[in-house]
């Protein structure tokens, strides 16, 4: 698709008519809930967004803001790992 608003003299710009990726390029997972820090998803919905449909893209969208609240847990600090064996 071709972004009509340009301004005199100016390219117009092509523009994709989908879900864009959430990646803020901060690509780290969480070693337990096995999710990305940066944009909160999971290495499988990582690996399959390209052949996603809109529909699966926007379903895991809207789940995103929920998944921030599980990586603010506190995870017990040095006394967890201690009992992990970390």
């Amino acid at each position: 698709m071709m972004d009509g608003n340009k301004g005199p003299g100016e390219i117009p710009v092509w523009t994709r008519d989908e879900v864009q990726s959430p990646c803020i390029r901060v690509c780290v997972v969480h070693p337990e809930e096995r999710i990305c820090t940066g944009c909160l998803r999971s290495i499988d919905e990582i690996t399959r967004w390209s052949k996603m449909t809109d529909i699966e893209r926007s379903d895991i969208m809207d789940a995103l803001p929920d998944r921030a609240s599980v990586l603010r847990k506190r995870r017990g600090g040095r006394a967890a790992r201690l009992m992990r064996g970390s």
